[in-house]
């Protein structure tokens, strides 16, 4: 049975059948900690972690120098809608020049659609923010999942999979993608740091939005052996 199944699929097809099982189980795991989170079993941990970024002195100020905080302002702003899209037009509007009206279309719509499933996530789950310190940024939405880090996620590691794809060696390949994934961890950090989101909020903004990501990555690579997406983007 295992040999007729590996003949039907064929060699080429066990890196994307086992590609799957990577956002497959994210959402697993984020389903789990939606129901966590609902029963308010990560409370406590939720508490003990933001409460570990602040002065123990003085929870109304951040752990660490002024400095810091305004460093930590610079890049949550790595993952606000301004910055993201601007970045996301910029590559969509740079593979249009080159000539690649599917693959940019695509990028639009990847992320597009996360902040689709970002917002309505939000509403249906409506966490409210932590009260127990401080806002350091100005937040006017529900708190689960992390919007900021859900959608760091999805655009930078979906733009840095394209670049990827197009580079021969794998330690330029391997550069790019621990760049987008450094930055994305950053954004979800700072988001606790300035006290505007649970760290179970950013787990699952990085859960569900690199699974997005990676969704939309398996679906390029089929549009593209279909003939149906433009298979170079370099």
């Amino acid at each position: 049975m295992l040999e007729n199944l590996t003949n039907r699929l064929g060699r080429r097809e066990w890196p994307i059948v086992l590609a799957l099982l990577i956002p497959a189980a994210a959402l697993w795991g984020f389903v789990e900690l939606v129901d966590e989170v609902a029963e308010g079993s990560t409370q406590a941990v939720d508490r003990m972690l933001l409460l570990a970024l602040r002065n123990p002195a003085d929870t109304t100020e951040p752990l660490g120098p002024a400095w810091l905080e305004e460093m930590m302002r610079d890049f949550t702003a790595l993952g606000g809608v301004g910055v993201l899209t601007l970045i996301t037009l910029a590559a969509a509007g740079y593979l249009f020049m080159l000539s690649r009206p599917k693959a940019g279309l695509a990028v639009i719509l990847a992320v597009g659609g996360g902040i689709l499933l970002s917002t309505v996530v939000k509403m249906v789950i409506d966490r409210p923010r932590p009260d127990l310190v401080p806002h350091g940024s100005y937040v006017a939405t529900a708190s689960f999942p992390s919007g900021h880090s859900m959608m760091a996620a999805v655009v930078y590691l979906t733009l840095a999979v394209m670049i990827a794809r197009v580079r021969p060696r794998w330690t330029t390949k391997a550069y790019v993608l621990l760049w987008a994934v450094l930055v994305t961890l950053l954004v979800g950090i700072s988001r606790v740091y300035l006290g505007v989101h649970w760290p179970t909020d950013v787990l699952a903004g990085w859960t569900v939005g690199s699974a997005w990501a990676l969704l939309c990555w398996l679906a390029t690579l089929w549009l593209q052996r279909k003939g149906n997406l433009e298979s170079d983007v370099g």
